[in-house]
């Protein structure tokens, strides 16, 4: 597991940004993992701008989505597709029909997750999937106490984790209990998982996840499982780490020829 440490949010967006159009320089047709949420939006503004500049496009690659609610009407603004599409997808050259994402509307939710494993394998497998962590350690929705082997399913969100979301809805009341998220061993199939985060208060699950033992009781200790796995953060959420001093190190002296 990689670890870099940057000073800002800013910071984090120009870094993983970089690696994503790194790796469409390499390979036009990669296949990206997308998530929602706060964290991920400096990835995406630096993506947005570097398109406008012409370094980078979209229009052969393809896009898997990381989870998303179940209850929501389509459309509805807080849904992850519609939240992707709105913030990221329509301002570059990514086709919307490139954008694949579980059909939580389907009456056998069971067969909706698995045909979202079966697109995902018809794709090839997803090239760099975008990871944020959750303050109970969560990677997608999987919550602690999730299988690592676990792959793409229906389950309930935490309280805490509701309690979280709730300021994106006009009360708690309105986040939905369930959703439909890629399973942590879906995630570990990603050629490179690349994991943002950033402010103080994820300092405790960040450390116990780079440095912490890997448990089902925080679900993103599991990403020390992944061969290709970097965790880009900022100086308040890398604030618990033992081994800052190596990190930095370490990023500073990456092997001749490594690619992100």
């Amino acid at each position: 597991m990689e670890v870099v440490v940057v000073e800002s949010p800013e910071d984090i967006g120009a870094s993983v940004a970089s690696m994503v159009i790194g790796l469409l320089e390499r390979r036009p047709a990669a296949v990206l993992g997308l998530a929602a949420g706060d964290s991920q939006v400096p990835v995406y503004e630096a993506l947005i701008e570097a398109y406008r500049r012409g370094e980078v496009s979209f229009a052969e690659a393809s896009a898997v989505t990381l989870d998303e609610y179940v209850g929501l009407p389509p459309g509805h603004s807080q849904s992850y597709r519609q939240s992707l599409i709105d913030a990221f997808v329509r301002r570059v050259d990514l086709p919307v029909s490139s954008l694949y994402t579980p059909d939580v509307h389907a009456a056998d939710l069971g067969a909706a997750c698995a045909e979202f494993e079966a697109q995902i394998a018809r794709l090839g497998g997803v090239d760099l999937q975008l990871l944020g962590i959750g303050a109970n350690g969560h990677i997608g929705f999987n919550e602690p106490g999730s299988s690592l082997a676990s792959r793409t399913r229906v389950t309930a969100l935490h309280p805490r984790t509701r309690d979280d979301n709730a300021r994106f809805f006009a009360n708690v009341d309105e986040v939905p209990y369930h959703v439909v998220t890629q399973g942590v061993g879906t995630v570990l199939d990603a050629r490179h998982a690349v994991l943002i985060a950033s402010g103080e208060h994820k300092r405790e699950a960040v450390a116990a996840m780079v440095e912490g033992p890997v448990t089902a009781s925080l679900p993103a200790s599991a990403l020390q499982l992944n061969p290709h796995a970097t965790v880009v953060i900022d100086e308040a959420s890398a604030a618990g780490l033992q081994q800052t001093e190596y990190h930095r190190f370490a990023h500073d002296h990456e092997p001749p020829g490594q690619q992100d």
